[in-house]
C-alpha cells in the first residue's frame, strides 16, 4: 500500500458515491514525474546545467552538423516563448557553450550553434542523462515500459486530439 492508496482510502470512507480511480492514477503519475524530475535534475547540476540549458543544447547536438539551428526552430522544438529562448542563448553564449552567428542562406537573421566546449559537454551530459533514464526505468522490463508508451501514448493523443 502506497501514499496514493491511503488517500484512495480516505476518499472512499468520505466519499463512497465517488469513482476515484483516476484520482489513484493522476495521483501516481504525479508524483512520479516530480521524482523522475528531480533525479534529472540532480545530473544536469553536476554539469553545470538546469533542464533549460540541457533541453537547448541537446536540441542544437541532436540536430547534427553543423549543430546549428536558428532561434525560431529553437522555440519550436523547444516550445517555449520568444523571450525565454532569447534569455537561454543569452546565458548559454556567456558561458561559452553557443555562439550566435550569421544566418548564411537568410543575411536578416542568425543561428545558434554549439561551440566546441558545449558540443564536448552536451555529450558527456547526454550520455549520463541516458544512463540515467535507464536507471529511473529499471523496475520495468523492456515490454512493461513499451505497454507504458503504448498506452502514455494514447492518452496524450487522446488529450491532446
Amino acid at each position: 500500500m502506497d501514499h496514493i492508496d491511503s488517500v484512495l482510502a480516505q476518499w472512499r470512507a468520505e466519499r463512497p458515491d465517488l469513482d476515484t480511480a483516476p484520482m489513484g492514477t493522476i495521483g501516481r503519475l504525479k508524483r512520479l514525474s516530480k521524482t523522475v524530475n528531480d533525479r534529472m535534475e540532480q545530473l544536469f547540476v553536476v554539469h553545470g546545467l538546469n533542464r533549460a540549458s540541457f533541453d537547448v543544447l541537446a536540441t542544437l547536438r541532436r540536430a547534427g552538423p553543423p549543430y546549428a539551428l536558428s532561434p525560431s526552430a529553437l522555440i519550436e522544438w523547444t516550445m517555449v516563448t520568444s523571450g525565454t529562448m532569447t534569455n537561454r542563448i543569452d546565458r548559454l553564449e556567456a558561458a561559452g557553450l553557443v555562439k550566435r552567428t550569421r544566418n548564411e542562406t537568410d543575411g536578416r537573421g542568425f543561428v545558434v550553434g554549439l561551440t566546441d566546449a558545449g558540443f564536448a559537454l552536451i555529450d558527456r551530459a547526454v550520455t549520463e542523462h541516458v544512463a540515467n533514464q535507464h536507471r529511473l526505468t529499471e523496475t520495468l522490463d523492456d515490454a512493461e515500459r513499451e505497454q507504458l508508451d503504448r498506452l502514455l501514448a494514447k492518452w496524450q493523443q487522446g488529450l491532446e486530439g
